[in-house]
């Protein structure tokens, strides 16, 4: 391959020009590789509105460029004479194909765990992970399921280190004033242009660009995830976000809009039931055919048959949603009724303000308070969330204490893990609390060996092993059913979130939150179906209100129950908030509303009507201003309990 030679006084500064233009090519090739490995989550981009994208991209690519090469750029730029030494320049290239395979493998890393998150990224990963005691196994095994991407990454890296040595640096013949003069100058003229560079713009006003600018480029807030990169949104988000101060209503409008202190029913005794959480792993309404009966004509099955049995003798929500898209934001919002915003609420600046939970509430009362994750203690850091939440009694890998029934990555499979919960369950002090994660339907999507060929493959890898997990609960249940306590237990089971989607129902960016929300109560009469709003973080309002519990307490969530239908439904995904009320679904970024659809006369989200509907757009986001109010100053001021 013919070199190319750079000879003078600038050339080190025309190395760094080509190797960033071969660097902008290779971010907006692989920018293209996401799309095309992801796009049936993107069902609205065509061609116009990729190009475009493609265009915006380059602001946040150059940002991520300048970051992850700063230290080559200096070494490049110095105005020292020994910098064309031989040894120099090949520590310099390493250094800059070291650096930049890493930002190439964060790119490819995010087509296979897209789905998963709906966003890319963010710097919170490295919190999200560090508890995990298998990282190295979850790597190992994430590279065989997805080996064409390690091939993908190999060729690029490749490929990089071959363009590279095209390049040819020759040393000037003479090194004279001249120069060291024209070296300083350029010295000072990349330092410009690198500021410039990172910040978005030189001008004054000009903010440091973060996520939320992509939204420039997209129609859909769901569709920025193809203007960013991977490498650019882990940096802006390394450090915590810090929420701001918001006063869009008076303490007194506040109130009337959004109120979270919950009062006690006067004249209602308190029903001391025992109470159960059954958080599912990836358990998307997608799955469940009793809460799709509208697909397929009615024909559509689903793979929950234990579950759609369940639900018929149960009171459950056709319109149902997770506050968020990761297991890390489920708990929160499901224990403690706190949805994430910005960042998962575990790993922010304010996971050590003082919570309300209702493991917290109910343990005062006089419950024994249990949490059950098969999963090696300390992973997801839920044990650490569950000593703030109040729990007395974590049960995880280490207490089931019997590696012969684990997994292999994750932890127990799931039904011996239930029947354990079931029969440690049998020995607490009544009236108990008790929440369960489970975690066998997840990636890599495997069923114990004895269980291969039972349960229906489905049309992706996730539908056989929640066939599995459904069969698990459905042995849990039948355990259960036979102890004095059952009949006393309301039963709460949902999903943590939504994950993989076939149908294209379920490719919206409303229903990619979609979830079920069911309470089962064996011993009372608490059954029907119910097309009223409800989310994860409604659950714990519910519940309490249900029980008639005896004192006031804080939730940011709304009595399913209440026969008031002005409730809504929040969900967040980076810098851009979802809002559900009545039939309608709103995207909006905190300052102006990004798209409106009418979800019941326009499932797929074809017909934007924020232009048309202004005054269920005008009521939305006062809603929504209200939330973001109640909520940054809540956290702020470190008030989500009731003051005594």
């Amino acid at each position: 391959m013919k070199k190319i030679v750079l000879k003078g006084y600038f050339n080190t500064f025309l190395l760094l020009v080509l190797s960033f233009c071969i660097l902008l090519f290779l971010y907006s090739i692989q920018r293209i590789g996401f799309y095309v490995y992801n796009n049936n989550l993107f069902p609205q981009v065509d061609a116009s509105s990729l190009s475009y994208m493609l265009w915006g991209g380059v602001k946040f690519d150059v940002v991520a460029i300048l970051y992850f090469n700063i230290l080559f750029i200096l070494l490049e730029s110095l105005p020292i004479p020994f910098k064309y030494n031989l040894i120099y320049q090949k520590v310099c290239k390493w250094l800059f194909v070291v650096t930049n395979s890493i930002a190439i493998a964060l790119n490819l890393a995010d087509y296979a765990y897209y789905p998963f998150t709906l966003k890319r990224t963010t710097g919170t990963v490295v919190s999200q992970f560090s508890n995990e005691s298998n990282i190295f196994m979850l790597l190992f095994d994430f590279l065989i399921d997805y080996w064409y991407l390690l091939i993908l990454f190999m060729v690029l890296v490749y490929g990089l280190i071959k363009v590279y040595d095209i390049l040819q640096l020759v040393k000037p013949k003479i090194l004279n004033w001249q120069f060291y003069l024209v070296q300083c100058f350029s010295f000072l003229f990349i330092i410009f242009l690198f500021i410039g560079g990172v910040r978005g713009g030189w001008a004054h006003s000009t903010r440091p660009i973060t996520l939320s600018n992509a939204g420039d480029y997209v129609k859909n807030p769901d569709e920025m995830s193809i203007v960013l990169n991977t490498p650019f949104s882990i940096l802006k988000t390394l450090k915590a976000v810090s929420l701001q101060e918001m006063n869009f209503f008076s303490n007194e409008e506040l109130d009337q809009l959004y109120a979270v202190k919950h009062m006690p029913k006067d004249t209602a005794s308190f029903k001391k039931l025992n109470v159960v959480f059954l958080i599912l792993e990836s358990f998307g309404r997608e799955n469940i055919g009793a809460l799709n009966q509208d697909i397929d004509n009615g024909n559509y099955k689903g793979y929950t048959p234990f579950l759609d049995s369940l639900i018929s003798e149960s009171f459950a929500f056709k319109n149902a949603y997770a506050n968020g898209r990761k297991s890390i934001d489920a708990l929160p919002s499901v224990i403690t009724g706190i949805p994430s915003v910005g960042e998962p609420f575990v790993l922010s600046i304010y996971s050590g303000n003082k919570t309300t939970s209702i493991a917290k509430l109910l343990g005062d009362e006089g419950y024994s308070t249990a949490f059950f994750h098969g999963a090696p203690n300390g992973s997801m850091g839920f044990s650490a969330y569950m000593k703030l939440a109040g729990v007395q009694n974590y049960y995880g890998k280490t207490e089931y204490n019997n590696d012969q029934d684990f997994d292999g990555i994750w932890g127990i499979w799931d039904e011996p893990f239930m029947q354990y919960m079931a029969n440690t369950l049998d020995t607490l002090k009544q009236p108990f609390f008790a929440s369960f994660f489970s975690l066998s339907s997840h990636h890599p999507f495997k069923v114990p060996e004895k269980y291969k060929g039972v349960f229906p493959k489905g049309k992706i890898p996730l539908h056989e092993p929640t066939g599995y997990s459904d069969h698990a609960l459905k042995e849990f249940f039948a355990t259960a059913s036979k102890m004095d306590w059952y009949d006393n237990t309301l039963f709460v089971l949902c999903a943590d979130h939504a994950s993989q989607s076939y149908l294209p129902e379920y490719q919206t960016s409303a229903n990619t939150f979609a979830i079920p929300i069911i309470f089962y109560y064996p011993g009372g009469e608490l059954k029907g179906m119910s097309n009223k709003l409800i989310q994860q973080m409604d659950i714990m309002p519910t519940v309490l209100n249900y029980l008639n519990f005896p004192k006031p307490y804080f939730a940011f969530g709304f009595d399913a129950f209440d026969s008031k239908n002005s409730n809504f439904v929040i969900n967040n995904i980076g810098s851009s908030f979802n809002i559900y009320y009545d039939n309608y679904f709103l995207s909006h970024d905190g300052e102006k509303a990004l798209s409106l659809y009418d979800l019941k006369n326009d499932r797929f989200q074809k017909n934007d009507l924020k232009d048309s509907k202004l005054t269920i757009m005008d009521t939305m986001e006062t809603q929504l201003k209200a939330f973001i109010q109640r909520y940054n100053h809540s956290m702020i001021h470190n008030e989500l309990t009731i003051q005594e």
